[in-house]
């Protein structure tokens, strides 16, 4: 690979494909801790998208954008929350209803009040200003990537390190892992497990909405039909290849990113988009394999 290829744009496009899915997988991460599966990530990216645009169409201001992504993936989530949590329902079978319900909710509200169908745009809406930081954004390379991102890139970052923090030093922290590691003895301890988790869904559906307002409003502002495009899925693989630590969570979606935006530029170079488009999922089930055998080799020195 020469320098033409490694340039300054494939960093930011990096950057930006690392977002949506580190803002997901941190949904996923706390789910996973507190003893829910989450693959419902997909559904309630795409609901975020889609609610992004909207507000922000119909309200002319990036705050309803922001506020309306939130509070429709949130509300979204509370589904998987009562259904599992108080209802006790099956989570792959909840969160698959989800996701193809997200599908074919957002294609119905898009016909219906857009008139359109397969994509919407609008250039008057405004979308994730782009910060700059002296000095970083001068860097040859990655000074784009790194000192000239939206808030929400940077913000992403802050929440793996919050998230990391709260999971270790604080007594809900605690109590989140209690209750996934031994969901019975917490409960005769004390603990509301039933309230936990679903609380920690409605926060996992808040940090969706904030994935799919990147996705909607952080390069481009418009919705596309099934958008997220596999990302959900990718966050939930990040998860399990972290195996639910945020930090390592955090280095597989960089991993994820980093083939997505591998995939685009090989496209640009001529490749055709069938093969450029498989390269991250390429990358997942090589990393799920690996993460599998580990988990093998973990286990036969356990019984020994």
């Amino acid at each position: 690979m020469n320098g033409a290829f490694l340039n300054a744009a494939f960093f930011d496009q990096a950057v930006l494909g690392i977002t949506p899915i580190l803002l997901a997988a941190l949904a996923g991460t706390l789910s996973e801790r507190v003893g829910l599966f989450n693959i419902a990530l997909e559904g309630q990216m795409l609901v975020g998208a889609f609610a992004a645009v909207a507000g922000d169409h119909f309200t002319g201001t990036l705050g309803g954008g922001i506020c309306a992504a939130i509070l429709a993936s949130t509300l979204f989530a509370s589904l998987l929350g009562v259904g599992s949590a108080l209802l006790r329902g099956n989570d792959i079978v909840i969160g698959i209803s989800l996701n193809l319900l997200a599908s074919g909710l957002t294609a119905f509200l898009l016909r219906s009040l857009f008139g359109v169908s397969g994509t919407f745009s609008d250039s008057r809406m405004p979308g994730l200003p782009r910060l700059h930081i002296p000095g970083v954004s001068e860097l040859p390379l990655i000074g784009r990537a790194l000192g000239e991102q939206n808030p929400l890139v940077y913000l992403s970052w802050l929440l793996v390190a919050l998230t990391g923090i709260f999971l270790a030093r604080t007594v809900w922290g605690l109590r989140i892992r209690g209750i996934g590691e031994q969901f019975d003895a917490a409960v005769s301890l004390g603990a509301k497990a039933t309230r936990y988790r679903i609380l920690v869904t409605l926060v996992g559906g808040a940090l969706c909405g904030l994935a799919g307002l990147q996705l909607a409003l952080g390069s481009l502002t418009l919705f596309s039909e099934n958008m997220t495009a596999g990302r959900g899925w990718i966050a939930v693989a990040a998860v399990m290849l972290g195996r639910a630590r945020p930090l390592a969570v955090a280095a597989a979606c960089i991993l994820f990113g980093v083939s997505d935006a591998l995939g685009l530029r090989l496209q640009g170079e001529g490749l055709p988009n069938q093969v450029t488009d498989s390269a991250p999922y390429v990358v997942t089930l090589i990393a799920l394999v690996v993460a599998g055998i580990r988990q093998r080799i973990d286990a036969r020195r356990v019984v020994i």
